[in-house]
């Protein structure tokens, strides 16, 4: 039997995949990391090195993903058009586009495939419950 709480932590589970994932501390990736981690979501990783942070294997080629509730980028624009399949291959509900991940061509692509578009800071969506 389910208890209310272990029902309210698989409702807001929300399944990420962070592109531009990093293990060094001072990078606002490695934060999301381990802030998504600490509030239960479960988190895929893509960066371009190897790597682990708060147990979440980084990998450094695009992996096979269902059920992807979320995208959050920790890439520029330029670095983004690698994944632009990728991310609507795996249909995410949105994509958050964190401080300096902009990017209105992607933007339009998303939005054409039903995508949500959302500019905002993951941290800072996670800090203040709006995850």
């Amino acid at each position: 039997m389910t208890t209310f709480v272990e029902y309210s932590n698989i409702m807001k589970n929300k399944k990420t995949l962070l592109l531009g994932a990093t293990t060094k501390p001072d990078r606002y990736a490695f934060r999301a990391i381990n802030a998504l981690t600490q509030k239960g979501h479960t988190v895929l990783a893509i960066g371009q090195n190897t790597g682990e942070v708060a147990g979440v294997k980084i990998h450094t080629k695009a992996v096979p993903v269902k059920n992807i509730d979320t995208v959050t980028l920790y890439l520029n624009p330029n670095r983004q058009r690698d994944y632009y399949n990728y991310i609507v291959e795996a249909q995410p509900k949105r994509v958050i586009f964190n401080p300096g991940t902009e990017n209105p061509e992607l933007y339009q692509l998303l939005e054409l495939n039903n995508i949500e578009v959302e500019v905002a800071c993951t941290l800072v969506l996670l800090a203040t419950n709006q995850y």
